[in-house]
C-alpha cells in the first residue's frame, strides 16, 4: 500500500477503505508518512468530502492512535459531554457534579482555551490546588469512588489527531464538517465513555456561526458516536450573547458554584437541565427527559449537586472551601473598572464574540498557545440582551491586574459588543434542535 494511491484515490473522488485509512493515520503518527503528503490528502478530503462510513474509519483510527481509556469493569455506562466552544460557556463545571449527584457516572476529558472561547480546564486550574493531570488509575478510581472526573488530555489521548490538526491550520483545511467532527470524536471515543451528549453551539461567539452549519456538524457527531458503539445526542444551542453573566476563569467557578447551588442565571441552568436530562436518559438512570430533569432540579435544591461538585474538588487536590466562600478563597482580580450605559433603552444585542475578545485581552484567555492565563481577569455582564437599562446604569464590570495596557481597547469593545434600541430584541430560543 502507498501514500500515493491513497491521495490519487481520494483526489479522484473514491471511497477510501479502512484499510486505507489506517494506513495513513499508523504512518502519520509514526512519522512515516510525511507531512507534505497527509496535507495533499486533507485538500483532497476538503474538495471531495468523505462518506459516512469513511468519517467514522477516521474517528475510529485516529482514536486508537494513542492511548484507549477503558472503564468498562466499573458496570455503569460512563457518560462525557462535550462542547464545541463558546463565551462564558462553564456547563462541565456544572455538570459533571450535577449529573454524578443523580447517579450518572461522568468521566470528561476536557483542554485549554484559544483565542475567545475559554477551557474548563484553564478554570478548574483556577481554584488553589485543583489537579487537572490525571492517569487512567487515578482517573479509574477517582470515577469509582465519587462518580465524577474532569481531567486534561494527556499527550497520549488521539496523538494522530494533534499531528493532523496543527496541518489543517496551517494548509486552510480546518473548516470541513468530517475533519473537524473526526477531531472531536476520535478523543471522546478514545477516553473510555459509553455515551456521549454533545452541546454543538451556533452563534457569534461560536465556531459555527450559523443553525445550518451546526446542524450538519451535530448530525455527523452523532452518526460517528453511534456507529462507533457509543449512545450518543446532541443539542444545537445558541451562542449569539455569552452563557450566564461572567466571562473569565475565576468569575465561572463562582457563577458554576452559583449554579450548583440553585442561585444561578436562567440561561447556564436551563442548558445544563437540557443537557444533564440526555445525560440521565442516555447513562440508563432515567427512562426520559421528564423524568431526568425533574431529578436534576432536586439534586439542586437539596444541595446535593454542590455537594457533589465539594467531593470532586477535594478528590483532585482543591480547597473545598470555595464551594462555600468562593469570594474568599478564590483568587481575585486587583482591579475593577465599570462600564457604563451610553443610553436608555432595550439592549438589542450582545456580541458574544467581542465579550470573549474583551476578557481575552484583560488577560483571561491566550492569543498564543504559549500566553499565561490571569485567572481573575475578565468580564461580569449585568444586563442580558431583552433587559431593559437606563443610560448611566452600570451595564457592565472588566476585571484586571496590573497597569491595564489593553484597558481602552477593552472599553471600546465594550461599547461596540452591546447594542441599545428602543425597542425589545425578538429573542431566539437558546435550545434550537435535538439530535439523537
Amino acid at each position: 500500500m502507498r501514500m500515493y494511491d491513497i491521495i490519487l484515490k481520494k483526489r479522484l473522488n473514491g471511497e477510501l477503505t479502512l484499510e486505507e485509512i489506517k494506513f495513513w493515520i499508523e504512518g502519520c503518527t509514526s512519522g512515516a508518512v510525511p507531512d507534505y503528503q497527509s496535507s495533499a490528502l486533507l485538500m483532497a478530503i476538503c474538495i471531495n468530502g468523505l462518506s459516512e462510513q469513511e468519517t467514522t474509519s477516521l474517528t475510529t483510527a485516529m482514536a486508537e492512535s494513542g492511548e484507549m481509556v477503558d472503564l468498562s469493569s466499573l458496570g455503569q455506562v460512563m457518560v462525557d459531554k462535550h462542547s464545541t466552544g463558546g463565551v462564558g460557556d462553564k456547563t462541565t463545571l456544572v455538570l459533571a457534579p450535577l449529573a454524578a449527584s443523580a447517579g450518572v457516572p461522568v468521566v470528561k476529558m476536557s483542554g485549554r482555551g484559544l483565542g475567545h472561547t475559554g477551557g474548563t480546564i484553564d478554570k478548574l486550574e483556577s481554584i488553589p490546588g485543583f489537579k487537572v493531570d490525571l492517569g487512567p488509575e487515578e482517573l479509574f478510581n477517582q470515577v469509582k469512588k465519587i462518580g465524577a472526573a474532569v481531567a486534561s488530555q494527556t499527550a497520549n489521548t488521539a496523538p494522530a489527531d494533534k499531528k493532523l490538526y496543527s496541518l489543517r491550520d496551517v494548509t486552510a483545511t480546518v473548516d470541513n464538517i468530517s475533519l473537524i467532527a473526526s477531531s472531536i470524536m476520535s478523543k471522546k471515543i478514545a477516553s473510555g465513555a459509553g455515551a456521549i451528549v454533545l452541546d454543538v453551539k451556533y452563534g457569534s461567539g461560536a465556531f459555527m456561526k450559523n443553525l445550518e452549519e451546526a446542524r450538519k456538524l451535530a448530525c455527523t457527531m452523532v452518526q460517528i458516536g453511534n456507529n462507533a458503539g457509543r449512545k450518543t445526542s446532541a443539542l444545537i444551542t445558541g451562542m449569539d450573547q455569552p452563557l450566564g453573566y461572567t466571562v473569565g476563569n475565576v468569575l465561572e467557578v463562582r457563577e458554576s458554584i452559583e449554579t450548583l447551588q440553585n442561585k444561578g442565571p436562567a440561561d447556564l441552568t436551563e442548558v445544563c437541565l437540557a443537557l444533564g436530562s440526555q445525560m440521565l436518559v442516555l447513562g440508563g438512570v432515567s427512562e426520559n427527559t421528564g423524568e431526568a430533569e425533574n431529578k436534576l432540579k432536586k439534586m439542586l435544591s437539596s444541595g446535593k449537586a454542590a455537594d457533589k461538585f465539594k467531593e470532586m474538588v477535594q478528590m483532585q487536590g482543591g480547597n473545598a472551601n470555595i464551594a462555600d466562600n468562593p469570594g474568599e478563597e478564590l483568587p481575585c482580580a486587583a482591579n475593577m473598572q465599570q462600564i457604563y450605559s451610553p443610553a436608555s433603552g432595550y439592549i438589542f444585542k450582545i456580541d458574544a464574540l467581542l465579550i470573549g475578545k474583551t476578557a481575552m485581552l484583560l488577560g483571561a484567555g491566550r492569543q498564543v498557545k504559549e500566553d499565561s492565563i490571569d485567572p481573575g481577569a475578565g468580564v461580569v455582564l449585568y444586563k442580558k440582551a431583552g433587559s431593559r437599562i437606563q443610560k448611566g446604569e452600570p451595564l457592565a464590570e472588566l476585571h484586571f491586574n496590573g497597569p491595564g495596557e489593553s484597558l481602552e481597547e477593552a472599553r471600546e469593545n465594550m461599547t461596540r459588543a452591546v447594542e441599545i434600541n428602543e425597542h425589545p430584541p425578538e429573542l431566539s430560543p437558546l435550545i434550537m434542535h435535538k439530535i439523537l
